[in-house]
């Protein structure tokens, strides 16, 4: 029970779609990752999607609907079964929540993160 900082955990690593690992509270983990660049487009059929946009500002595509811009200090949750793809201009600190397990890259084909615990 001792606070996280995420701005040391953030400066732990350099790499782009690869998220860490910083807690983990019912089946969950909370992790700590930095974009830039587009990620596929995918979905998760079993759970939403969870972005905390820390520092930067992200856009969050749609199969089917308008993009949505997400500014550092805005949620956006993307509802499961929903086909979606995160993308930034320039490098973007965010914080997800998923299931323990879930892999980051949905049903794309991509190869999953290992998410390692920092």
């Amino acid at each position: 029970m001792k606070p996280i900082n995420i701005a040391d955990k953030m400066a732990a690593f350099d790499t782009h779609w690869d998220p860490h690992v910083i807690a983990s509270y019912n089946q969950n983990d909370v992790m700590a990752v930095k974009i830039k660049g587009e990620f596929p487009f995918h979905k998760h059929d079993d759970t939403d999607d969870f972005f905390l946009v820390v520092e930067g500002e992200m856009v969050m595509d749609f199969q089917d609907r308008p993009s949505v811009p997400v500014k550092a200090g805005e949620v956006i949750i993307v509802p499961k079964g929903v086909v979606h793809r995160p993308r930034a201009e320039q490098e973007v600190k965010v914080i997800l929540i998923e299931p323990v397990g879930e892999p980051n890259t949905g049903d794309s084909g991509q190869t999953p993160s290992t998410k390692p615990r920092i």
